[in-house]
């Protein structure tokens, strides 16, 4: 059983920054994408940032030149740092694992809310 552990998330003043970070543990067979996605109230859930497995990024046009997304292969954890945080970028951030032989998988989410 593969799980996701999120920790970070909280509240932050505009123009504040912010780190997450989800550890992956388990049975895991080839990570092809593990990422960030964000969802408020009434809306779908929607991509902020993912690592895809061969190390490329990609971003969502609202965050791009704000949040930088890496990842650590040795502890299966991945990192989204979040800078000049705007009220907009309030939701909850959900770590979503996607793999070639052992399923796609989500974290609980982690609150992230941006208010002065």
């Amino acid at each position: 059983q593969v799980q996701l552990l999120e920790s970070g998330g909280g509240l932050v003043q505009p123009g504040g920054s912010l780190t997450l970070s989800c550890a992956a543990s388990g049975r895991i067979l080839g990570i092809k994408r593990m990422g960030w996605y964000r969802q408020t109230p009434g809306k779908e859930r929607e991509l902020a940032a993912v690592v895809i497995g061969g190390g490329g990024t990609n971003y969502a046009d609202s965050v791009k030149g704000r949040f930088a997304i890496s990842r650590d292969n040795i502890k299966n954890t991945v990192y989204i740092k979040m800078h000049r945080l705007k009220p907009e970028d309030t939701a909850v951030y959900y770590c979503n694992l996607e793999t070639a032989g052992s399923g796609n998988y989500w974290g609980q989410g982690t609150q992230v809310t941006v208010s002065s």
